[in-house]
């Protein structure tokens, strides 16, 4: 499991900053961003010994920003977004948010130690909807593929979902939270993600 949040807080980090130009292409432009945060990484000696407020500054500058957090719960939650009012549309997209950041974060400080070769993108004039396609290797393990499926909005890229060795993060967690909804309803399943969010020892 923390092998695979590593790979996936990778994900995170690949997301990238709002495109100056149009015609940059989203493979491009996760490869710039990536070598950015990983030379971030390694120049601070704060962030390579995981010291969490520094982190999360870097998450939230660099990262959550070209993040579609809305898309990606809507997928997550499936037929029960609908049923949600909007005040539980927004805490839901604000929990998944905080679970994602919560659960990655401890990892940013390993993305160094890997390596990222990213694979030519599969593209035509006009596409609005890609995957990028990435192996990352450490010395010593196996290589594993990440999946980036981007979505451009305007002139800028987002990611919406990053498969790890072809397994979505939006379907590991959507049965868990389509079963919380059974379970207890739309609230139910805010006020679990709320528990899980909630900082130690408060």
């Amino acid at each position: 499991m923390k092998r695979t949040c590593i790979y996936l807080s990778l994900g995170l980090l690949l997301a990238g900053p709002p495109l100056a130009r149009a015609e940059t292409a989203p493979d491009v432009l996760a490869r710039n961003t990536s070598n950015e945060v990983v030379r971030i990484v390694k120049q601070d000696p704060d962030l390579k010994k995981g010291q969490g407020r520094k982190i999360g500054a870097l998450v939230e500058a660099k990262i959550l920003p070209h993040f579609d957090f809305e898309q990606m719960t809507r997928m997550v939650v499936a037929r029960n977004w609908n049923k949600a009012t909007p005040e539980q549309q927004a805490r839901l997209v604000q929990e998944f948010r905080t679970l994602l950041v919560h659960t990655y974060a401890a990892s940013i400080a390993s993305v160094a130690e890997y390596r990222i070769d990213f694979k030519p993108l599969k593209r035509v004039a006009g596409d609005s909807d890609v995957v990028v396609n990435t192996q990352v290797s450490k010395q010593g393990s196996a290589p594993v593929t990440i999946d980036y499926r981007m979505k451009k909005q305007g002139t800028t890229w987002k990611v919406y979902d990053v498969m790890v060795d072809n397994v979505s993060l939006v379907t590991v967690y959507r049965g868990s939270f389509n079963s919380e909804v059974r379970r207890s309803g739309i609230d139910g399943l805010i006020h679990a993600l709320a528990r899980r969010n909630k900082p130690s020892g408060s």
